[in-house]
């Protein structure tokens, strides 16, 4: 299975380059226009909650699992303090609507969220 990397500075102006580099990247692997712009909220999220914890300087580590019609996305940060997801927030319910297969793993002052997404098969309904 291929894997990306994306290393960004932990800052919300970097956020843009994330979204886009997930459009391509589900782009190549055929998903539909529908499921790249959910897929690019839902990172957009994982970042967001990230964005919330990350202690200055900090970088988001971006992880790209490429399969044949699905691809995991793992995006990990070092916080100011002991990471904690608040499965209650916009963000998460928004993240968890829109992927399947969401887990936070907070590990000390890292979190760590993970996703993955699949792309719908043409001619499908959704």
């Amino acid at each position: 299975m291929p894997q990306v990397e994306l290393r960004l500075p932990a800052e919300g102006a970097y956020v843009s380059v994330l979204r886009t580099t997930t459009a391509a990247l589900a782009a190549r692997l055929d998903f539909t226009l529908e499921d790249i712009e959910d897929l690019r909220m839902a990172v957009s999220e994982a970042a967001a909650i990230c964005l919330e914890c990350a202690k200055e300087a900090a970088d988001l580590d971006v992880v790209f699992d490429l399969g044949e019609d699905t691809i995991g996305i793992t995006v990990v940060t070092t916080c100011e303090a002991v990471a904690e997801i608040d499965e209650e927030s916009f963000a998460w319910q928004v993240l968890t609507s829109l992927a399947r297969d969401v887990t936070a793993t907070p590990e000390g002052d890292r979190l760590r969220i993970s996703l993955v997404a699949g792309a719908t098969p043409l001619g499908a309904a959704r």
